[in-house]
């Protein structure tokens, strides 16, 4: 997807996050200076490239894989790999962001790479289909099964509202850090399914959501005490209707985006933004945005954050 200037300025604008970009090269780099309870939270936004190469800009302007894992460290990764869904169909994470978050960790010396997902689809097919599980396990991470109860530990939720506790897959509980990189897509009960809602794939029992009340489960699932050291949107191509699943190509938008954030309000929050350039969404009618901030999960206000937005 070719873009001019003018198209860049407009996709960059990210509904809340427009601004005025310098265009004095090929790549526009903005930096917006601002703490939040002098707290220095970054987002990174890239635009224009492949998946690789946009997460290796984005992971070095956020400050580098080392503040995130350290020699001997078991990272864990967790992708979305819901749907027996090839790449191209934009159901799960791109395979190929995934290969060059193992290959950070690696190089950041971790010791042991765990993958991931709690599928909707039969597992088998999903790990297969969606090109992650080979990708993977050729990068030299070990590729863990979801598909039973015994891979799942009770864990207290006390910050939850609707869900108190909730049986959270090992991966998660025995890492030192984890990652979530999930793929931006529409979803029919939440709206968007993005960072905070890719938490639903941690889960044994997601039933419990609906039940329950499923915005503010999404919210209450994200006061789990280890967090996601980052949160890594796919935007590369986005699913913009008939989420989660999808249907066909006529769903999908070939954009070649990335998010980058260890605030998950605030990266999806961004992420919507971008997709409403496409799809029309307004930010109200994702529910869990405004309980994920009264959680103290993060910010809506991404102008208080320090954000980058670069173009490739």
């Amino acid at each position: 997807m070719k873009m001019t200037r003018q198209e860049f300025l407009k996709t960059v604008a990210l509904g809340g996050l427009a601004t005025t970009l310098c265009l004095d090269s090929e790549i526009s780099v903005l930096a917006q200076e601002g703490k939040k309870d002098g707290k220095d939270v970054k987002l990174v936004a890239l635009l224009g490239g492949e998946p690789a190469p946009m997460f290796e800009k984005g992971i070095d302007a956020i400050g580098g894989i080392a503040q995130f894992v350290s020699k001997g460290d078991k990272v864990t990764i967790k992708p979305n790999i819901g749907w027996d869904k090839t790449p191209d169909l934009a159901g799960n994470t791109n395979p190929e962001l995934i290969v060059a978050l193992i290959n950070a960790c690696k190089d950041a010396g971790a010791k042991e790479i765990t993958v991931f997902d709690n599928t909707c689809d039969n597992w088998r097919r999903c790990y297969e289909s969606s090109g992650i599980e080979a990708a993977a396990k050729k990068a030299g991470a070990i590729v863990m099964p979801a598909n039973e109860e015994k891979y799942f530990r009770e864990t207290a939720l006390p910050k939850g509202k609707a869900l108190k506790s909730a049986k959270i897959h090992q991966a998660i509980l025995d890492c030192d850090k984890w990652f979530n990189v999930p793929v931006l897509k529409n979803h029919g009960g939440a709206r968007m399914t993005i960072a905070m809602k890719n938490l639903m794939g941690i889960v044994w029992d997601r039933r419990a959501f609906h039940q329950k009340g499923l915005d503010q489960c999404i919210a209450d699932i994200g006061t789990l005490s280890n967090p996601a050291c980052l949160n890594i949107v796919d935007a590369y191509r986005i699913m913009k209707t008939n989420g989660p699943r999808g249907r066909n190509a006529d769903d999908v938008e070939l954009t070649k985006a990335l998010f980058m954030s260890t605030d998950p309000v605030a990266v999806d929050v961004a992420a919507c933004g971008f997709f409403a350039q496409f799809t029309g969404l307004k930010l109200d009618e994702v529910k869990y945005l405004p309980l994920g901030q009264a959680h103290k999960l993060g910010t809506m206000d991404v102008k208080s954050l320090d954000v980058q937005r670069i173009k490739i």
